[in-house]
């Protein structure tokens, strides 16, 4: 009778223990994982390396003048408004991960508390 009452305690605290390092290490990371492929698919579409990579070069090979400057600024603004996207999602992101880490101290704190 003694062993099974210390092996069911030991399971129940390996089982918090469980739940809280599956819910902080893996979640986590799946999260992480998922933000940096997310960022990946929007690179496809919004093209910031590639655009950084031919910053100064002028626009559809138009080596005049002209083209060389409307090439900076148009590239300039790509990149400006990618940066703003990757901010906005960024800070999303970051807003959802606080919400999952605080999901279980808030539930402990509201059933220690009572309401």
């Amino acid at each position: 009778m003694n062993f099974a009452l210390v092996y069911i305690v030991n399971r129940f605290f390996y089982r918090i223990g469980d739940f809280f390092h599956h819910w902080y290490f893996h979640a986590t990371r799946t999260m992480i994982h998922s933000l940096i492929t997310f960022l990946e698919r929007l690179d496809r579409t919004l093209a910031i390396k590639i655009t950084l990579h031919h910053f100064f070069e002028p626009l559809y090979k138009d080596y005049t003048i002209l083209g060389r400057i409307l090439g900076v600024i148009f590239r300039t603004g790509r990149v400006l408004i990618g940066g703003i996207i990757y901010l906005f999602f960024g800070i999303i992101f970051l807003i959802l991960c606080l919400i999952w880490v605080l999901i279980p101290p808030v539930i402990i704190l509201y059933a220690v508390v009572g309401f």
